[in-house]
């Protein structure tokens, strides 16, 4: 790449660019040269693991071989240190899990099919898992917050039961900032947690009614997610603690089934966002029969090292997930979900900033992990494992930073800040942006609970501060509509980059202070991850 020499170092052209039609001059810190983005090399590892020869990079899939691979080798030629003792790899002990396809739901004597009406899987590793005349209950948002005052199960037996939720929580159905957090969706909101909840009550099937604008996404992303092959991390019990059936329901099909039990869903749904909401019996019975092919087998997140010099026992991370969806079946013909952008974007900037921080000539003060997770798509399963089984104790991980697609397009002059006073995080984002003469911009979609849908969140439960840094639908309005977990998101040879480079160099200014100062950026807001840090004393 043809480069520019100034004062400050050496400039690609398109930073120049950059920094002429902002404003921008990118200082460079004490200890390290400026970034300097080698596109052809991030066009490369993209259009690599974005290529139908990887096959979506599906975990356990002849894709991930082939991912995993690519990425040892990666951080072998770069000359780091693996991430994991004497291994690049991790080993995540996982469950693959295959559901028939031709599952049918009956409630009373409405017959739904799977994936144009309904989808539905399971985590427990059993060969099948059936809902044999099931009592059915809408329990409103499937809520219990006591913080909140609100408990959507109460006075109400569950056990055995399907259950029917809503998505998304009761803040965003009245924007009123004074119930839960408004139109900022809390944990509460995300279809984890309703999940999980259903499970403690005794629940043995959930279906979350999905709606577009509460959901975030359209029912094509349900169904692309949940209509292949799963993932789990596998218990002693063989996961069966966990929910039964997790199941999705199109609008019209809840329309359907409130019709059948003599109520009009819409108006029923109004009631459920009001305080002292208490849930109905449908008096229906609800059978289902899902049919598992299982495997157990090992996936693997990848890891390399830059040992540190003076405080080598603390780590800084920097990641992004090297899965997506894999391969599906759509109209009946076999569809490759590539994720070029969610997330080979993102692992081809990780190592990016690898192959930088590598090639300084002072090691940093602390160590530097560059991380790539499994499963990320199927539940943030190789994040989970890595927090509870981390390669140093969680209270020596300073940070945790985490990209989860980026803007492939033109540099813009704002980068987006996910959370507001959560972290002490944030004053080093607000930092490094002023120095590329940028703007920080606030979530303008905090109703989708982007804070709760990457791997950082997973490393947050454990207490370990994060950013994150994703730019997906932000400066390519159709990327949700028409590309997100679907077969359109693929490399293109056209994109400009700029929005890459700029990021990228901002995240290295980031990496750069922490590795090198005595800082332990802290978690403002009360929370469970606030006290989880207490306990690590830090």
């Amino acid at each position: 790449m043809v480069a520019l020499n100034t004062q400050q170092g050496t400039l690609s052209v398109n930073t120049f660019r950059l920094l002429a039609v902002f404003g921008v001059l990118l200082l460079p810190s004490v200890n390290a040269t400026p970034f300097q983005f080698d596109q052809k090399t991030y066009r490369q590892d993209v259009q690599t693991l974005a290529s139908d020869e990887f096959e979506g990079r599906g975990p356990l899939s002849h894709g991930e071989k082939l991912t995993v691979e690519y990425l040892e080798n990666a951080y072998k030629a770069m000359g780091l240190a693996p991430g994991f003792g004497d291994s690049y790899r991790q080993a995540v002990p996982m469950a693959k899990i295959t559901a028939d396809q031709s599952m049918q739901l009956t409630i009373g004597d409405l017959v739904f099919n799977n994936g144009t009406d309904f989808t539905a899987r399971t985590e427990q590793v059993l060969p099948q898992v059936s809902v044999d005349n099931s009592d059915i209950v809408f329990v409103g948002y499937g809520i219990n917050a006591p913080e909140y005052q609100w408990n959507d199960y109460a006075n109400i037996d569950v056990k055995g039961k399907t259950v029917i939720v809503l998505v998304n929580d009761p803040g965003f159905a009245t924007q009123d900032p004074a119930i839960f957090k408004g139109n900022a969706m809390t944990y509460y909101g995300r279809w984890t947690y309703k999940y999980e909840e259903a499970a403690r009550q005794g629940a043995k099937a959930v279906f979350i009614v999905h709606e577009t604008a509460p959901a975030a996404y359209g029912w094509n992303v349900v169904e692309n997610s949940n209509t292949n092959t799963k993932y789990t991390l596998v218990d002693d019990h063989k996961n069966q603690s966990h929910i039964g059936v997790m199941g999705w329901v199109q609008h019209q099909t809840a329309q359907k089934v409130f019709q059948a039990a003599g109520l009009d869903f819409d108006k029923v749904k109004l009631n459920a966002a009001k305080a002292g909401f208490k849930s109905i019996p449908l008096k229906l019975k609800a059978n289902l029969a899902v049919k598992n092919t299982i495997e157990l087998a090992t996936s693997y997140n990848v890891a390399g090292l830059i040992p540190g010099t003076s405080q080598a026992d603390e780590w800084v991370v920097m990641h992004a997930h090297w899965d997506h969806l894999g391969k599906t079946m759509q109209d009946g013909k076999a569809v490759i979900l590539n994720g070029a952008v969610d997330n080979a974007s993102g692992v081809a900037g990780v190592l990016q900033l690898a192959r930088h921080f590598k090639q300084q000539n002072k090691a940093p003060k602390r160590s530097i992990l560059f991380t790539a997770f499994t499963a990320e798509e199927t539940g943030l399963i190789g994040a989970q494992y890595f927090a509870a089984n981390p390669p140093v104790p969680t209270k020596q991980l300073v940070s945790f930073l985490n990209i989860d697609g980026m803007n492939v397009g033109k540099g813009v002059n704002y980068i987006l800040r996910y959370g507001q006073g959560v972290s002490q995080l944030e004053t080093y984002l607000d930092d490094a942006a002023k120095a590329q003469g940028r703007t920080v911009k606030a979530d303008p979609r905090p109703q989708n609970g982007l804070m709760f849908r990457s791997d950082h969140f997973a490393l947050a439960q454990q207490g370990v501060p994060g950013l994150m840094f994703m730019s997906l639908g932000d400066t390519d309005p159709d990327y949700i509509a028409h590309k997100y977990h679907q077969g359109a998101d693929d490399y293109d040879a056209s994109w400009n980059l700029g929005g890459v480079e700029q990021d990228l160099a901002l995240i290295s200014d980031i990496i750069e202070k922490l590795a090198n100062n005595n800082d332990w950026p802290k978690w403002i807001e009360d929370s469970d991850f606030k006290k989880r840090r207490a306990q690590d004393g830090k």
